[in-house]
């Protein structure tokens, strides 16, 4: 007996004029969402996506490329105005912001929602180099 194949169908989101962007910028990378106000991602992207390797993929440069693909794809789609949340503390934070502002998206708000413990886990012991 022959195996049936299932054809799964992709999901269609849909996308309003209004979206937020969820931009997160740890020590490592950086990783940017485009979503609607139901939070479906229409498009992401990342600075590893981008092709950037080590130490170069936490950099304002690589944030700005991540961004322009990510809104990019995003415009087309139909996203105009976006609510900016970020988290984290890496280096391209600033320099994303701009670049989807600089694509045609219009940044109405930037919420910094970087989780900040109230004194709950142990720390790891002081590094010695």
């Amino acid at each position: 007996m022959a195996k049936r194949t299932r054809s799964t169908k992709k999901r269609v989101v849909k996308v309003d004029p209004v979206g937020r962007a969820y931009i997160k910028a740890t020590f490592n990378n950086i990783i940017i969402s485009l979503t609607n106000d139901n939070g479906q991602v229409i498009s992401w992207s990342s600075s590893g996506k981008m092709g950037f390797k080590g130490s170069k993929k936490n950099t304002p440069y690589a944030a700005q490329m991540a961004a322009e693909d990510c809104s990019k794809v995003a415009y087309d789609a139909g996203l105009r105005k976006v609510k900016v949340y970020v988290k984290g503390p890496g280096a391209g934070r600033e320099s994303a912001i701009r670049t989807i502002h600089s694509s045609g998206i219009e940044v109405t708000e930037i919420i910094d929602v970087t989780p900040l413990p109230h004194n709950g886990c142990r720390p790891p012991k002081r590094r010695r180099v």
